[in-house]
């Protein structure tokens, strides 16, 4: 029988039994806890269909009808149909779809547009950048000469003053917005216009929101950018894996460094899922889940508002909200943690300026991707606001804490209880545990 586990989980049960109970404990817990982890959503059994077919068989270096190894003529279908449809789902004119995640894009991006020890313009990772944005924990910082642009103290939103000011003083070879805890829209046009002043590449890093992007949600980058980096999971709700799209005049830079120079084999089969996930974001239902999840995201930031966390920016524009819960006296640490217990997922990291260590952080980050897909809309963000509150100021060291982080696991099953992911599966799970 075929099951959101792979495509024959009595085979798995009778081999790796071991392994068989980590799925169905993983289904388990997706389908028992709130997720509220701002880069995940929910794949649908057609994408999970492709992604544990026997296209994971196939070596396929190159691309369609430029293999290094015979018997590709399949995988060539999958690829170039997962091409074509990313190319009309974003408009764009030129797309790769082998990248193995967000980081190999980038890494891609980097090596097709950049030499090592150039001049990279981007946000700070403490201001909402990503690893890949210049830090010495990464190639980008290793490699490159990381110059990073901040937000503004007063209003926590990107400083275009300011990047300006740094493009002009530093000459980059490569511009970089995109971020991963940036709850605000950005101003892509003024990036283009910022870049163009300095002769540099524009490089969008849409890993994030990319989702929302082909779900008409938000504004898209690619008219304004050289190259444009993404995910495939998060809100796009594929499988886990990276794309890149750019302009023409790019395309033969862009695709060898992504084969041969950053990777081998492209993972046919999860080419295949992202082609299922293309289609399904080009549907009328994509567009109501991707409008959905930003007014998720707006009704859920002003709830946690008011249970005295505060937002970030004052509030926010796409998937996320940041919250800087120092008024509650409360690190990000412990907000995890305590959530964890009550059945909630979500992240510690770190404020604007934050004087805690990231490892502590002063606030959470939250995301409405994965609640939105399971059905949910503003009232139940508002219920969820309220949890996370009785949650977050319950010290669990205490009986009483204890006992009220049990209570909100309780109230957090309900709410759960009522939107299960995978729905059709739910006899399926309670035979096989």
């Amino acid at each position: 029988m075929s099951t959101f586990w792979g495509p024959d989980f009595a085979a798995l049960e009778r081999e790796d039994p071991e392994i068989a109970d980590v799925l169905v404990d993983e289904v388990a817990r997706q389908r028992d806890t709130l997720q509220l982890i701002a880069s995940e959503s929910f794949t649908s059994p057609a994408v999970l269909a492709a992604l544990g077919s026997t296209l994971a068989n196939k070596y396929a270096e190159g691309y369609p009808g430029q293999r290094y190894y015979g018997g590709c003529g399949q995988v060539d279908r999958a690829e170039r149909l997962a091409v074509e449809r990313a190319l009309d789902l974003f408009v764009a004119e030129h797309a790769n779809v082998q990248p193995h995640s967000g980081t190999s894009a980038n890494l891609a991006a980097y090596a097709a547009l950049a030499e090592p020890g150039d001049v990279v313009l981007a946000m700070g990772l403490p201001h909402g950048g990503h690893l890949t944005h210049g830090s010495k924990a990464s190639f980008s910082g290793k490699w490159f000469h990381p110059i990073a642009y901040r937000v503004a103290p007063e209003t926590e939103e990107i400083d275009y003053d300011e990047v300006r000011d740094l493009a002009l003083a530093h000459r980059p070879k490569l511009i970089i917005c995109g971020a991963t805890s940036y709850p605000r829209l950005i101003d892509f046009a003024l990036f283009r216009e910022i870049a163009d002043q300095v002769g540099a590449y524009l490089m969008v890093d849409a890993a994030h929101f990319i989702g929302l992007v082909a779900g008409r949600a938000l504004p898209s980058p690619v008219p304004f950018a050289d190259v444009v980096t993404g995910t495939t999971h998060k809100a796009l709700r594929g499988p886990r894996g990276g794309m890149i799209l750019c302009r023409a005049e790019l395309a033969q830079r862009i695709d060898k460094a992504v084969f041969p120079f950053a990777q081998g084999g492209p993972m046919m089969h999860a080419v295949a899922a992202k082609a299922v996930a293309f289609r399904e974001a080009g549907t009328p239902d994509f567009r109501g889940y991707a409008n959905q999840t930003v007014r998720n995201a707006r009704a859920l930031c002003a709830g946690l508002a008011a249970e005295g966390m505060r937002p970030v920016t004052g509030g926010t524009d796409n998937h996320l909200a940041v919250l800087d819960l120092r008024e509650l006296g409360v690190t990000g640490r412990d907000a995890e943690a305590r959530c964890a217990r009550a059945g909630i997922a979500l992240n510690k990291n770190p404020v604007p300026y934050d004087p805690e260590r990231p490892a502590v952080a002063s606030g959470v980050r939250v995301g409405t991707p994965s609640v939105t897909s399971q059905g949910m809309r503003e009232g139940e963000m508002r219920r969820i606001a309220s949890l996370i509150g009785r949650a977050v100021t319950a010290d669990p060291d205490t009986a009483a804490g204890a006992a009220a982080l049990r209570d909100v696991a309780l109230e957090v099953g309900e709410i759960v209880g009522a939107f299960p992911p995978y729905p059709l599966d739910a006899e399926l799970l309670a035979n096989s545990r």
